[in-house]
């Protein structure tokens, strides 16, 4: 019997390669407890075989399992969004959708919006506030436009992250590095009884720790050369940010300001489950439960 954790891309092929298994999968992710009528509660279930429906025998409402789900009016067969789920949550840098086009026979729009809805899908909900000790910098995101110098910075987006260490990341675009954008990123997103907050010796950071004396506020001088100072340094987020980078140079080639969130969303939920044996199960119970991404919004201005 295989096991969740087991999961490989040939595993994965082999246990979900025709409908029925995929859709046996999902019944036990979205009805651990047993079939439920998703109208009135009930639990007297009926199979209707020839088509692939599930009938209540309290309120006789018929439905399938992926009534309500993303998965529901897509012409896309299951195994191939098994598929999809797989290579976006177990590839480090991410899967283009030109790749994914090429590795499960779409079109390309097919698979853009394909990677945007799981995209979607993964960003995470009510999240826990970071403890302990929490690294917090920022970054740009943006290509070079000929004929300006690499300080020019009129084509960039700045993303702002915060990393708890030995824990998870949270990431966001925001509209600048002033004060009031970088202290609220951080109000929203770390504890407030955090044991201590390192950052770079940038300005803006400047008043973070909390009034209580609960959180401490540490620098080290980049514009010293000091990027360690005994266990003060923002090296775990700089090692995000060359993830971020490096997947954009080699698996996306280029990013619109308007995405950059969700791909940022995809690169939090794979980071923060990099030790999860799960994961994949787990990112499948997300897209159960997770909003439809209509493509006219996704290309709405």
């Amino acid at each position: 019997m295989l096991k969740e954790q087991d999961i490989n891309l040939i595993s994965l092929i082999d246990r979900f390669h025709d409908e029925d298994r995929c859709r046996t999968y999902l019944e036990t992710l979205r009805w651990p407890d047993g079939l439920e009528c998703p109208r009135c509660g009930g639990k007297t279930i009926s199979r209707i075989k020839t088509r692939h429906q599930l009938d209540c025998d309290s309120c006789r409402y018929r439905f399938s399992v992926t009534a309500g789900t993303i998965f529901h009016d897509s012409h896309l067969p299951l195994w191939k969004w098994f598929v999809a789920v797989y290579l976006i949550v177990e590839s480090k840098k991410g899967i283009s959708a030109k790749q994914m086009e090429r590795t499960l026979g779409t079109t390309y729009r097919t698979a853009w919006h394909l990677n945007h809805r799981i995209r979607a899908a993964l960003k995470e909900v009510d999240a826990q506030l970071l403890k302990g000790i929490v690294e917090a910098d920022e970054t740009f995101v943006g290509g070079e436009v000929e004929g300006m110098g690499r300080g020019y910075r009129g084509n960039k987006t700045v993303v702002v992250g915060a990393f708890q260490r030995d824990g998870a990341i949270r990431l966001q675009v925001v509209r600048g590095r002033d004060r009031e954008t970088l202290h609220g990123f951080i109000r929203e997103n770390v504890a407030g009884d955090a044991q201590a907050i390192y950052t770079d010796d940038w300005k803006a950071y400047e008043g973070i720790a909390s009034d209580s004396g609960a959180t401490r506020h540490e620098t080290v001088n980049h514009s010293e050369k000091e990027y360690v100072r005994g266990d003060v340094h923002t090296n775990s987020m700089e090692n995000v940010w060359s993830l971020l980078k490096r997947s954009i140079v080699g698996s996306y080639h280029q990013v619109s300001a308007k995405h950059l969130d969700a791909y940022l969303d995809e690169l939090e939920f794979r980071f923060n489950n990099r030790e999860n044996p799960y994961m994949f199960r787990d990112a499948m119970r997300k897209l159960l439960v997770a909003e439809t991404l209509p493509y006219a919004k996704l290309i709405a201005d």
